[in-house]
């Protein structure tokens, strides 16, 4: 299971530039791509753990914390321009150091690691220790997102291949990963490759983007990502991602979110906490290449490892989304989920056949990263080939990630003690052509029970009723198809729900699984 590395943003544990000698290099994204193709063709060399100084390996958390990047040594601070960049220290958790480059349109030079570019607060001790290789733990770009200054983090790259980003006012939540190798793959660990080397381009004082380049492997897969930067309400993200193979994995995940789910409305299983909901995301939007909108309500309730699988000849988009953007619906000032970030992957290149994964680990805390969402081509990637996936990443505020017009706003469920055989579904939906409906006999629910369950379950009532703030609620009753039959005797029910006007759906598909 996934951990989150939580730590207060301002005091976060950084680095700046001990810059080495400008180099004439016109450095270009193929030359990366070559970078990989080579080593693809070498036996994969892990690197050393234990090569950081004593004290570095040792770091407690709290002492992590407890060193300090010196703001004024930022990367481009003398610059005019909209972005800085500043480096994470190594150690503690993170000991597997990636080299950092800076390079222009005719330059390149190495950003060597010094302590002087650090404040070590009282908890650090001795830390006369160095090396001169010591590298970095990661990097993070900063930018002017209010015009108060170069001083809002826009996105962070920091372990393996994962990296988190901001929209304008938006709070760190979900992660994204450049890949995922035999993520949930029965019989097999799953591998974490990794971000070696990063090459962040300097901007121009007019840029309202930062790029960069970074170098992958790991034992399965080396390669190449191009990341282009926009901030903003929505902060784009451009990646290209040019891979070569080593060896055959059991399950390739390409673009994968990871996220943290742990109780909801939806939930059946409940926790002793003061907050109504605890999650980054609550759901899986998928834009079929059918036009078909999917949203998948995210669960933690069967105390299993849960996959479940949307296949397509191509896929539109998908992400993670976090819908309710009510306070209420949480009531943490602290940890703000309602302001946590929703994240859209919409290819730009032909990823051809293949299937939307989500897995769902279950837990008992929110500090687990427990849930994922990945593309999962259904030709794996084989050894000796090329291969190149493009998509644009939307980090973004919205709640209809997939403008899908009328979506799904709320999932609830629960079974009276007087009918313990009888289960009650609500599903709420918002938005689009739903808004210009004034009676509720306008509107037809479209209810399915899918799979096995479809013998076993029956639905036994359907209503739909105007909500305050202009939802929409539809009301199902589940029950076994047999009279007498025992809900406990069901397994798990996969369920469907939209809302059409005449021959016209004005809504995308609730797709739910439930166990009776």
């Amino acid at each position: 299971m996934l951990s989150q590395l939580v730590i207060p943003l301002g005091v976060v544990c950084l680095l700046t530039v001990s810059l080495h000698a400008w180099e004439r290099d016109d450095l270009s994204f193929g030359k990366i791509e070559e970078m990989a193709k080579n080593l693809a063709l070498k036996e994969y060399v892990a690197v050393d753990k234990e090569a950081l100084p004593g004290w570095m390996k040792s770091l407690s958390y709290d002492q992590y914390r407890d060193i300090r990047f010196r703001q004024d040594r930022s990367l481009w601070a003398p610059d005019p321009g909209k972005f800085r960049a500043q480096f994470f220290h190594p150690g503690y958790l993170f000991r597997e150091p990636v080299i950092l480059h800076e390079f222009t349109d005719t330059h390149r030079q190495e950003i060597r690691f010094s302590q002087n570019y650090f404040e070590y607060g009282p908890l650090i001790g001795d830390h006369t220790e160095e090396k001169g290789d010591s590298g970095y733990a990661g990097f993070k770009i900063i930018n002017d997102f209010h015009g108060k200054g170069v001083i809002d983090e826009v996105a962070v790259f920091q372990g393996a291949s994962y990296w988190r980003a901001l929209g304008r006012n938006t709070r760190y939540g979900l992660s994204a990963r450049g890949l995922a190798i035999d993520t949930g793959a029965e019989g097999v660990p799953e591998e974490f490759p990794r971000f070696t080397e990063f090459w962040l381009g300097k901007p121009k004082p007019d840029d309202s983007h930062v790029e960069l380049f970074a170098l992958m492997d790991s034992p399965s897969v080396a390669g190449a990502y191009r990341i282009r930067i926009t901030p903003g309400d929505d902060t784009m993200m451009e990646v290209k991602a040019l891979l070569y193979p080593r060896k055959a994995v059991k399950r390739f995940g390409v673009a994968p979110l990871s996220s943290m789910y742990w109780f909801g409305e939806n939930s059946k299983r409940r926790f002793d906490d003061f907050r109504p909901e605890v999650h980054d995301s609550d759901g899986l939007a998928i834009h079929m290449a059918s036009g078909e909108k999917v949203w998948r309500p995210i669960a933690n309730d069967s105390g299993r490892l849960d996959f479940s699988f949307f296949s397509a000849d191509q896929v539109k988009g998908f992400g993670l989304a976090q819908r309710d953007r009510r306070f209420a619906a949480y009531e943490d000032g602290e940890a703000a989920y309602h302001l946590r970030p929703s994240v859209w992957i919409e290819p730009t290149n032909d990823w051809g056949k293949g299937k939307v994964m989500l897995m769902e680990i279950p837990t008992v805390r929110e500090l687990d990263d427990n849930i994922v969402a990945t593309w999962v081509p259904d030709e794996t990637p084989q050894p000796g080939q090329r291969y190149e996936f493009s998509y644009k990443q939307r980090w973004t505020l919205s709640e209809d990630i997939a403008d899908a017009g009328g979506h799904v706003v709320a999932t609830r469920t629960g079974v009276h003690e007087w009918e313990p055989d009888q289960r009650t579904m609500i599903v709420e939906f918002s938005g689009g052509q739903l808004d210009q409906i004034k009676e509720a006999s306008e509107l037809q629910p479209v209810i399915e029970i899918c799979g096995d369950a479809a013998k076993a379950l029956k639905i036994k009532f359907s209503n739909v009723q105007q909500m305050e703030g202009g939802r929409w609620r539809v009301s199902f009753l589940l029950a076994p198809a047999v009279e007498g039959g025992k809900m406990a005797d069901i397994g798990p029910a996969e369920m469907r729900c939209s809302l059409k006007k005449g021959e016209d759906f004005l809504t995308e598909t609730w797709v739910y699984r439930i166990q009776p």
